[in-house]
């Protein structure tokens, strides 16, 4: 217990104390005027304070962080437009269950309510998307609502959670006290599971012919990868890893069909299609995985494992629903399994569509690199415990096929929001978390120009992380959907003309080592210098062909049967399965 315990002690320095006694290491943020009291007693604290150039910054960072690590991620702003700021990451680590507490500034507690200067409703924003949000006006009340953000951010589904704490609160005074205990009568999840479901599913699994292993984010989060592998190895069940849980389960494992939904493989859509067990585990039937719902996995039963008893029958009617944690789960069920499903002819039925049907790209007309071969090289240059962390749209979709998922809490993007900007911020956050690996953020033009910034952050702390730009000039997955949907009408969506803005001087403006690749040879050469340099960021610029497309897709509103491997190009599933 702190020396702090029973002492006066102002709401500023009771706030610092207890994110110490919470274990905080780390936190990103921005001063301001109603957070500014805390910064005092920071200045002081053995918490490494990161100061970011843009509080959405901040957040990305703090979810990079807990992404990798598995602790809270902590940021920090004031009142007004910098916890306005914080609500895009927020709401990230909402979608995808990252563990987060966000502390803002607020006005004094008696001008709450009378628009002060840089006053908003944080609370009340962001009360959608937070697991729990906190207002407090006490100084008495700090200590308590710290101890307990942490917790209800890190157990259950993890998620966001939101302490606002108005400015007279931390100026004022308080004896110190460190609860020791919590009293949450309205929050208590469901760890372990329940006995008779484990074993119903058991039984089921052993009766199935076509089952497969849905694995979402939830088997991240549980740390579940041990009790997975050994239920594959038990069962020999197929699996299929969702974008949010590239890394669970190894690539390299010959039951792994890769990746499902609208640009999954077509070995995972296909065999979620036509099997007659789906267990669903640490995952929510999203959208873009099920495709049009009605006709997803029609003659499957469906077994759906999860922490939070919302998800469960929110999307899809399932037959044996399992409350609980992933890892429990897993091993339940591992415990519980006699005989494994005879499900031989199925394993080769699928096997055979991975074989044939591996994701694949087609050279650049123009001469140009393609950037699905730019993310495969980097994958296969980098050392093996490489983190790597993705913005969002069209390699994002090429990186989840593309680069080497073998080890789990290796590859960070945003999900569920799709959050354009995520990458720089969130592989900065990442490598504060893990010093020791290589850190890849592999972005490209549209999203980088969106956080950027926070490069000078990385080169004045000396955090050296490692950025792909897949330059196409264009926004490119919405480029895509102009092709393919609205007759080639690519409406706003070029970036710019060539080389504006100039990404390597930008880089070497940011305190970065800044390159360009635009052929084979510079490519590899590029990679293979920045892999060199750890003594402050790189940036290398890859310049790739404008017209490139993320195959397979599975176009919005149609069912997953409809998959393309090209365009115009469906599989004919009674070939395969």
């Amino acid at each position: 217990m702190s020396d702090a315990k029973g002492q006066m002690l102002t709401g500023a320095q009771a706030l610092v104390e207890s994110l110490e006694l919470a274990g905080v290491e780390v936190a990103f943020g921005i001063p301001g005027g109603a957070i500014l009291p805390a910064y005092d007693p920071l200045f002081d604290s053995k918490i490494r304070h990161i100061l970011v150039r843009h509080e959405q910054g901040a957040g990305h960072a703090a979810e990079g962080y807990a992404m990798v690590s598995g602790r809270v991620g902590v940021c920090i702003a004031t009142s007004g437009p910098g916890a306005t700021n914080l609500v895009t990451p927020i709401g990230n680590a909402y979608m995808d269950s990252t563990p987060l507490v966000a502390i803002t500034g607020q006005v004094n507690s008696t001008a709450i309510g009378t628009d002060a200067f840089q006053e908003a409703d944080i609370r009340g924003i962001v009360m959608p998307i937070t697991k729990h949000s906190f207002l407090i006006k006490r100084t008495e009340d700090i200590p308590l609502a710290i101890k307990e953000a942490f917790h209800i951010a890190s157990t259950g589904r993890p998620g966001p959670v939101l302490v606002d704490i108005a400015k007279d609160a931390l100026a004022g005074s308080a004896i110190f006290k460190w609860p020791r205990e919590l009293d949450l009568p309205g929050y208590k999840p469901t760890l372990k599971p329940h006995a008779r479901q484990i074993k119903a599913a058991a039984r089921m699994i052993e009766q199935s012919r076509r089952p497969v292993l849905y694995i979402g984010g939830g088997v991240v989060k549980a740390q579940a990868f041990d009790e997975l592998a050994q239920l594959v190895e038990k069962t020999r069940i197929p699996v299929v890893t969702t974008l949010m849980a590239r890394g669970a389960f190894p690539d390299s494992h010959e039951l792994h069909l890769g990746m499902p939904g609208m640009h999954g493989t077509v070995a995972a859509v296909g065999a979620l299609q036509k099997s007659d067990l789906i267990i669903a585990v640490g995952t929510r039937f999203d959208d873009r995985v099920t495709g049009r719902l009605d006709s997803f996995a029609p003659n499957a039963k469906v077994i759906h494992a999860d922490i939070d008893p919302a998800e469960i029958g929110k999307n899809r009617a399932v037959d044996i629903p399992i409350v609980g944690d992933c890892r429990a789960t897993l091993a339940g069920l591992v415990e519980q399994i006699g005989v494994p499903p005879q499900a031989d002819e199925w394993r080769v039925e699928v096997g055979r569509a991975k074989a044939r049907y591996q994701p694949k790209w087609e050279e650049a007309p123009d001469g140009r690199l393609s950037p699905q071969e730019v993310i495969q090289r980097i994958g296969q240059i980098s050392p093996d415990d490489t983190v790597f962390v993705t913005g969002v749209g069209q390699h994002q979709m090429w990186a989840s096929h593309f680069l080497p998922h073998e080890r789990p809490m290796s590859w960070l993007n945003s999900g569920g929001a799709g959050t354009m900007g995520f990458c720089v911020p969130a592989a900065m956050g990442a490598k504060v978390a893990e010093p020791d690996r290589v850190v890849w953020g592999i972005d490209g033009d549209g999203c980088f120009q969106m956080t950027s910034q926070e490069l000078v952050t990385c080169a004045l702390n000396k955090i050296p992380i490692k950025i792909a730009i897949i330059n196409n000039n264009v926004l490119g997955m919405v480029r895509q959907w102009q092709k393919l949907f609205y007759d080639e009408r690519y409406s706003h969506t070029d970036l710019s003309t060539e080389h504006l803005p100039n990404f390597p001087m930008l880089a070497e403006a940011m305190g970065c080592v800044g390159m360009r690749a635009t052929n084979e040879a510079e490519m590899d050469e590029c990679i293979n210098r920045a892999l060199e340099i750890n003594d402050r960021p790189v940036v290398i610029e890859f310049v790739v062909n404008k017209d490139a497309m993320v195959w397979p897709m599975v176009p919005a509103g149609v069912s997953n049967d409809e998959i393309l491997v090209a365009r115009n190009m469906a599989p004919k599933w009674e070939d395969e399965l």
